[in-house]
């Protein structure tokens, strides 16, 4: 519950701001600057608080707008003031930078005081500047800003000149002296630069300056750019100046005074070749400058032809009382007379489109970004029938066969498909794409929506992905229910896949932010509310919730249910990653129940052949999807009080069986590498799927052939690498179980003796293999063996584990093997049960239970140290378990057996372990203390001092008190010191932990 506190808490941390709570803070801060600027320190100190503050509002830079004004005004009278020395205007300048970068420049640049009188000092102020001072780059940044808006100022210019210059000689004309600032910082690598191009943007267009400088100036930028390479890195630098500074000019300017040089501009930018350039910046302000070059050559207006949604407000949406397809289809078409005035579209359009195009599958997003939004922007200002052509060309981008005339294939790359989303997004959004298109356009955003490519050992796709819902969520915006009622189910269908089984987490978001959408805006979703309730935005965060519990809830809507199942089938089983196709097996597993017959004859016959295929992942997870399947059709049949039979036909089981044989005879399973890792686990877990299926195979030749490969994968766990060796040790431990309690049992409810004696005895002989990992994976077989197996046998068992938990020298650093005899001790004894009077070959009883006992005490004792450190914690851990389990199972059985000798050194050595350095340890020393201590159903007998424990550990804090947390452990387990039963072995561990490496443990 403290998890889920501390989840939801970071969840709301983000977007609650309410206002610009720390007003008076930053009023005194901004009244102190005089006092501080003098002092690095202090200076340095009013800088780190003023950013923190400044910083919370990133995110709601909204909150500031009222108190921009102030602020401003306040840090401006500070670098007005004729007495402010220079650090004191530098430092004011740079508090201005801060509130600038957070609220952005455009939202800022309008309050700066533009009065005549501050033309002539800000002039000066730059001029005192030095553009190579790194030190106070803001400063120049700033009064760039500030002189872009004061040369709006509506006088001429010329006023402004004086007529001689101090020194008697003619001043340079105002005009110049701005160009002369503007020229000198587009050519600097700071931020200076980016305010150089706005002053641009706001001064050439200024008619005077337009008449007299704007082709000298435009002349300067282009021979500029021809002179630069962008392979150096002053050449980049220049560009980028000259770039910004023409972007922004075609931007602001008037489209008739831009138009007679937008031609010789596009030829230049053509010639510079930027897309060739390794920079993604200039690639991009290349996009920025095409696209604007492109919105002068055609007339600004707004396409009469686009598609007009109706109704655009939600609330009048949700009011439509039951109706949700609104029958009013509104499309516009361009009137004859419109048709009659259209104007010839400019040659260079083509070259712009072509170029938008192309960069459209730039190997940078904000490159395509820029594509996208230029290709909506001009598309918008075309005659319909070229517009149509722009969109056929981009659809045709998407076209899985090369044509002969696309000049564009976005079968190559994952980045075409991404920015071919972006850009249909953008169509859609501004009404572009027409309602005819969208029957071309659906199974483009449909495949773009599972979009998933391999890249070798990981894949490309996401972005993708993550840009087909934002199509979804424009589409919702845009069209009208009427318009996409045909494509509604495939599209929603599509959408909750993506928001329930996409690997990432940002897709799940976004395809669950585009249904809502869809729900909202169109209305016309199946079950959409009742959806959205259980996939919303942040329910989808978590991938093995979605899997494994939201896609059960969704499936259980019939509209959803065979798309998921086919998904699954055709997508994930044979995805790259091994966790999504274990994840995507299990959630089959638990929507098999939705649509068994499906399952059963659509399903399972698809998965068989490609069980046994050549692709590895395929085949792994066919091989798991076929186990889980089956498991849950034959668990559905049992509770139907029917035969297996009825789900699965003689072709089935017969393809199930076929799976090991298969795999075994190509040998895939004896390959030593990833092969191997994958293979064995998975037709372990499909052994033990099919036992705990009752499948009807006994006296089957495939239960030998199963029983093989289990011993093999056992044997051969030496041979995989240390992170798949788990893995597959436990899935042939429960494969084995399983198995043995189907297979093994004969009518009379025991064990054939043979088999029981050869299974046994070669089980117990390999338990002193040389290799450690053969010993490990025989041992927790042991411990799985069914009741049956065991009885007559257990002594033999015992004995066998016991070896392996002793040390001598060749197995000294054998702690693995050990820890799971020790494991498989405590797993035996819960298996046999208890009998005091019974035989000890049969039951855990007085003739056995002290050298169980004694065994498993041993292992608390187990300090061995390698290269790997402590790898006698591992020992020490598994002991204390063991001896937890054995002691709570005679408690509950056969109380008397437990003497108070053995229970006494139990709680010591337990006492010892909770005063232990590593935390791990101690923190599990102390929850099996306290679990015996506080154990009722009996009380554990003969715990020494039980009374004063249970006033040093109260019962009500068994689950608060941290143990990991050293400062809370050790000074309850220094209270232990006053207890004569547990002086000697607390002392002893506090011993230990005192040579400890932890600072704080020491102490």
């Amino acid at each position: 519950e403290e998890g889920k506190e501390q989840e939801s808490g970071v969840i709301t941390t983000r977007n609650i701001l309410e206002s610009f709570t720390e007003s008076q803070e930053v009023r005194g801060l901004i009244g102190n600057l005089k006092g501080v600027f003098g002092d690095l320190a202090a200076r340095e100190m009013t800088m780190e608080k003023f950013t923190a503050i400044m910083d919370k509002y990133q995110e709601q830079p909204h909150l500031l707008d009222r108190h921009l004004e102030w602020m401003m005004n306040s840090l401006l009278d500070l670098v007005r003031d004729n007495g402010s020395p220079p650090l004191l205007a530098h430092l004011a300048f740079k508090f201005l930078y801060i509130i600038t970068k957070v609220r952005g420049y455009k939202r800022f640049l309008p309050l700066f005081p533009h009065e005549v009188g501050d033309l002539q000092p800000v002039l000066d102020m730059l001029a005192d500047q030095n553009p190579k001072d790194s030190e106070t780059w803001e400063t120049r940044y700033m009064l760039l800003l500030w002189l872009s808006m004061i040369c709006l100022i509506p006088f001429d210019l010329a006023r402004f000149d004086g007529s001689l210059s101090e020194e008697g000689h003619a001043q340079l004309p105002t005009m110049d002296r701005i160009l002369q600032i503007a020229k000198c910082y587009l050519v600097v690598s700071d931020k200076a630069r980016d305010a150089a191009a706005v002053l641009v943007s706001k001064f050439i267009v200024r008619p005077d300056v337009r008449q007299k400088r704007m082709a000298d100036f435009l002349d300067w930028t282009l021979s500029m750019l021809s002179k630069s390479s962008s392979e150096t890195m002053e050449g980049t630098v220049v560009m980028n100046g000259m770039l910004q500074a023409l972007a922004q000019l075609f931007k602001h300017g008037k489209r008739e005074d831009c138009l007679p040089y937008a031609a010789t501009v596009l030829e230049c930018l053509d010639n510079c070749k930027l897309s060739e350039s390794n920079q993604m910046v200039l690639r991009k302000l290349g996009m920025k400058l095409v696209q604007r070059l492109g919105m002068t050559f055609v007339k600004p207006k707004v396409a009469k032809w686009r598609y007009q949604r109706g109704c655009r407000s939600l609330a009048a949406n949700l009011q439509a009382q039951g109706s949700v397809v609104q029958s009013q289809v509104i499309t516009v078409a361009a009137n004859e007379a419109d048709d009659e005035e259209e104007y010839d579209i400019p040659g260079e359009i083509e070259n712009v489109v072509e170029q938008l195009l192309v960069g459209l599958k730039d190997k940078d997003t904000v490159v395509r970004w820029s594509a996208a939004k230029g290709i909506g922007r001009i598309t918008g200002r075309l005659p319909k029938e070229l517009a149509d052509d722009v969109i056929g060309s981009l659809l045709d981008c998407f076209s899985l066969n090369k044509t002969l005339f696309s000049k564009i294939s976005f079968q190559e790359t994952d980045n075409a498909w991404h920015g071919g989303c972006l850009a249909l997004a953008e169509l859609g959004r501004r009404g572009l794409l027409l309602p005819s298109r969208i029957s071309d356009v659906v199974p483009v955003i449909l495949k773009a929506l599972t979009y998933d490519e391999k890249r070798g050992a990981c894949s490309v796709g996401s972005n993708v992905r993550d840009a087909a819902c934002y199509v979804c969520w424009a589409f919702a915006r845009a069209y009208d229910p009427a318009e996409l009622i045909p494509f509604i189910n495939q599209i929603s269908s599509a959408l909750i896949i993506a928001a329930v089984f996409d690997r990432d987490v940002n897709c799940r978001r976004a395809a669950s932010a585009a249904f809502q959408e869809n729900v909202g805006r169109q209305g016309t979703f199946p079950h959409g509310i009742d959806i959205l309730t259980a996939a919303d935005y942040f329910a989808v965060g978590n991938r093995v919730n979605c899997y494994l519990t939201i896609s059960v809830y969704i499936a259980g809507f019939p509209e959803y249910t065979q798309p998921m199942i086919d998904h699954l089938v055709n997508r994930k089983i044979n995805h790259w990653d091994s966790v999504i196709r274990e994840l995507s097996t299990k959630a089959l597993h638990n929507l098999a129940p939705q649509a068994p017959e499906y399952m059963a004859h659509v399903v399972l016959p698809r998965l068989l052949p490609l069980s046994v295929g050549t692709d590895l992942h395929t085949r792994h997870g066919a091989i798991l999807a076929c186990a889980e399947i089956t498991h849950t059709l034959c668990k559905l049949a049992e509770e139907n009080n029917r035969s297996v039979t009825y789900y699965l036909n003689e072709k089935s089981l017969e393809g199930l069986k076929q799976i090991h044989q298969e795999v075994c005879s190509k040998l895939f399973l004896l390959c030593r590498g990833l092969g191997g890792e994958l293979m064995r686990p998975a037709v372990c877990s499909l052994i033990e799927k099919l036992s705990l299926s009752k499948m009807p195979f006994r006296g089957d030749p495939i239960i030998g052939g199963w029983q093989w490969l289990i011993n093999d994968s056992l044997r051969n766990l030496p041979l995989v690498s240390s992170s798949a060796r788990q893995r597959i040790k436990e899935s042939a431990v429960s494969a084995l179980a399983a198995l043995c309690n189907e297979y093994y049992l004969n009518e009379k409810g025991e064990a054939d003796p043979a088999l029981q004696d050869k299974l046994v005895t070669q089980y117990v002989s390999e338990l002193q293999n040389p290799e450690e990992m053969v010993r490990c994976g025989f041992s927790r077989a042991l411990g799985a063996l069914p009741r049956f197996l065991l009885k007559g046998r257990l002594q033999q068992v015992l004995e066998g584990l016991k070896k392996v938990t002793l040390i001598s020298p060749a197995s000294v650093s054998f702690a693995e093997s050990r820890r799971d005899a020790l494991i498989a001790i405590a797993k035996v004894c819960q298996t046999v049960g208890v009998k005091a009077d019974g035989s000890q070959e049969e039951y855990v009883c007085k003739d056995n239970v002290t050298q169980i006992y004694a065994t498993l005490l041993g292992g608390v004792t187990d300090y061995t140290t390698d290269s790997r450190g402590d790898v006698g914690g591992w020992v020490r851990e598994a002991a204390m378990t063991s001896l937890m389990e054995v002691t709570l199972l005679l408690v509950q059985k056969e109380a008397e057996l437990i003497n108070a000798n053995i229970c006494k050194q139990i709680m010591c050595w337990l006492a010892q372990q909770s005063a232990e350095k590593i935390d791990k340890f101690r923190a599990h020393a102390g929850s099996v203390f306290l679990t015996l201590l506080h154990f009722d159903h009996p009380p554990v007998p003969h715990i020494p001092h039980r009374e004063e424990l249970e006033k040093v550990f109260p019962r009500s804090e068994k689950e608060t008190l941290n143990w990991n947390a050293a400062s809370e452990a050790f000074p309850r387990i220094t209270q232990l010191l006053g207890l004569p039963a547990y002086q000697y072995h607390v002392l002893l561990g506090l011993s230990v932990s005192v040579g400890g490496l932890t600072e704080t443990t020491v102490r």
